[in-house]
């Protein structure tokens, strides 16, 4: 019987899961495994429910976007049995090892469940927020400031045509990264993140220089800046199984977007790309990206190197702790906020 590695995507989906997928299927089968997908996350490995892969299924997954094989949120420790359930099935699947797609709560109980229970797992890097440690890219983020970029390319327009100051908030619960790539490729006037409380005065101090100059401006803010009081959701906050605030009704560009009209008088609008930013073929560099960290997570499971993370180090792919990678999010650091200082 051929030894079998077993492949989960969780967490939200962005685009890079299927070709990382294809890069597990192609580097196991060549290194004499047989891999089988693992249904909607850790769910699939708690229900063992299973999706067949090979080369023939996965042979075109460069190009395409979402997952094959299914994601959830489903975490093992908040559901009462199921990590027993993991365990057993992993067993009884006649798994060799398993890779865990994903970003920091799905590598997260990789990494509990290597250490509590020495599981042979290893980490693939998956999130457009790029805020996973020890590792310099993330695939999904390139797809996401790129999708992003072009809609603030677009809201540019309308507002040069209509006299109008712009918003434009994108995804990024606790890193601005995706906020502010997209600021600086779009030539926004004004960038909001979470790692920096929003100075209210310099902001409308730049937009009324910014519109008195060419009668248009654009802000580019990440879903999850604060505002001072305005950055508090009214009522009861739903959280995910991971502790996570559900941030869909939020509106912190709506929020800006009253503000600034509030207090500069000019007519301002907004928009949310939202979900588009995951969906979608993934770009070239993202392509090229979850296929390498694909194919590391393969060979890191030959060499029984678990508990592990494939990560793009430089140009190299290597295999860094699991433990480093998930221990402290990557956020938006002093050098980048001195030159958002300089740009905005």
């Amino acid at each position: 019987m051929a030894k079998r590695i077993g492949i989960l995507t969780g967490g939200g989906d962005c685009p890079g899961l299927n070709p990382a997928i294809k890069g597990v299927v192609y580097a196991a089968e060549k290194l004499g495994y047989e891999c089988v997908g693992l249904a909607e996350g850790w769910k699939g490995l708690v229900d063992g429910k299973t999706i067949k892969l090979d080369k023939k299924i996965t042979e075109y997954f460069t190009e395409q976007g979402g997952t094959y094989i299914g994601t959830s949120r489903t975490n093992p420790y908040k559901i009462e049995g199921a990590v027993k359930k993991c365990l057993k099935n992993f067993k009884k699947l006649k798994l060799t090892g398993l890779v865990a797609i994903g970003g920091e709560d799905t590598l997260g109980v990789a990494t509990k469940l290597h250490k509590e229970y020495k599981l042979p797992v290893v980490g693939v890097p998956k999130t457009m927020d790029n805020d996973l440690s020890i590792t310099d890219y993330t695939f999904g983020f390139d797809t996401a400031v790129t999708v992003a970029a072009d809609a603030a390319f677009r809201l540019k327009d309308t507002g040069k045509s209509h006299r109008r100051i712009m918003v434009l908030e994108v995804m990024g619960r606790h890193a601005g990264w995706v906020a502010l790539f997209t600021a600086i490729t779009s030539g926004a006037d004004f960038v909001c993140i979470p790692e920096k409380k929003i100075d209210v005065s310099k902001m409308m101090k730049k937009l009324k220089e910014s519109y008195k100059r060419k009668k248009f401006a654009l802000v580019v803010t990440s879903e999850a800046a604060e505002l001072g009081s305005l950055g508090k959701t009214a009522g009861k906050k739903e959280l995910d199984q991971f502790g996570h605030v559900i941030l869909k009704d939020r509106g912190m560009g709506s929020q800006i977007a009253s503000l600034i009209e509030r207090e500069t008088g000019i007519e301002t609008r907004f928009a949310v790309i939202g979900h588009i930013q995951r969906g979608g073929s993934p770009t070239v560099f993202d392509r090229i990206l979850s296929l390498r960290v694909g194919m590391q997570a393969a060979h890191l499971i030959h060499k029984k190197n678990f508990g592990k993370m494939a990560a793009l180090v430089g140009n190299r792919i290597m295999g860094v702790p699991l433990h480093k990678a998930t221990g402290k999010l990557k956020t938006v650091d002093k050098h980048w906020r001195d030159l958002m200082e300089i740009l905005f």
